[in-house]
């Protein structure tokens, strides 16, 4: 037995609003269509079923065994239907129950925060999974769909990917990240090539800190020391606190050890900044989700400009 193409999901909902009303202009009203509008699925219904669901009784419809039987079956049908739509959604990372975010692990100082509590303000009932790594770590991970949106440095990797769109959140400087004794914490700027012998500690690659230190270093014309590359900024930070070496910071992590540790600007030739936004796979760019994540993305873009 086929199923006839008369047959539809919405003729079904239409006559479950029908049978819980037992009213056509309440089923009508319900649905937000017309009294014949409502009858003519009825009736389209019956049709494809090839049997009557309702007698008539004057301008009245009653339904008969059929319509109960129907109307239980339907029920349990439309369910499945709607749990089967959201799975497959969430499958897919369409407004699903869970978020996952990835992010810089310098962000969650003061910008992963603000954001989440901004978007669990608007889906309270939104489970947010915070990942974090580097840039290539989590560039990767995005576009494998491991994770839903990434707070990345919006370098020429991220930014030049076809399958990829992006927001941007704000600009920060890199600097150069002092012990609190040292005698350049106290200089109003700092000649990099004035520490061509001094020893620094690095992220290791794929950090966007690191390629752009690199970029600094080779405008200073030297190659740096390094004492020992870390996997995370803030181990980084309490190496410079311990007086291990200097590195190359963005002032976004200043706060963290702001007593114990200076960041002390760079003179204006090795000027660098780093331009942070939120990156996203186009293909999931009408999901309410990532929507309302980028609806606060631009509210903390206007609290915060560059």
């Amino acid at each position: 037995m086929q199923i006839d193409e008369e047959l539809t999901l919405k003729k079904l909902e239409v006559f479950l609003a029908f049978m819980r009303s037992g009213n056509l202009s309440k089923a009508a009203a319900e649905l937000n269509t017309s009294n014949v509008s409502v009858h003519r699925a009825i009736h389209s219904l019956e049709s494809a079923l090839r049997c009557p669901l309702f007698k008539h009784e004057g301008r009245n419809l009653i339904p008969l065994e059929s319509a109960y039987v129907l109307e239980e079956r339907a029920q349990k049908l439309v369910q499945d239907v709607l749990e089967t739509v959201r799975q497959t959604r969430e499958a897919a990372g369409f407004s699903a129950e869970r978020f996952k975010l990835g992010a810089l692990y310098s962000l969650t100082v003061k910008t992963v925060p603000q954001l989440i509590m901004g978007l669990k303000l608007r889906r309270s009932e939104l489970n947010i999974d915070l990942i974090l790594g580097s840039n290539v770590d989590l560039f990767y991970k995005l576009k494998n769909m491991e994770l839903d949106a990434i707070l990345v440095s919006l370098n020429d990797s991220v930014s030049h990917d076809p399958d990829c769109a992006q927001l941007p959140l704000f600009a920060d400087d890199i600097f150069l990240a002092a012990p609190a004794d040292s005698p350049f914490a106290q200089q109003a700027e700092v000649d990099l090539s004035d520490l061509r012998d001094a020893t620094f500690i690095t992220l290791t690659q794929g950090f966007a800190t690191h390629q752009d230190g690199t970029r600094v270093f080779q405008q200073a014309g030297f190659e740096p020391k390094v004492a020992m590359q870390v996997n995370d900024i803030f181990t980084l930070m309490s190496m410079v606190n311990s007086g291990v070496g200097y590195a190359l910071l963005p002032g976004r992590v200043g706060m963290v050890y702001e007593a114990r540790v200076k960041l002390v600007p760079l003179q204006a030739r090795y000027h660098l900044q780093q331009h942070i936004g939120v990156v996203f796979l186009k293909a999931k760019e009408r999901d309410p989700n990532l929507l309302a994540l980028l609806a606060e993305c631009r509210m903390y873009s206007l609290r915060n400009p560059s």
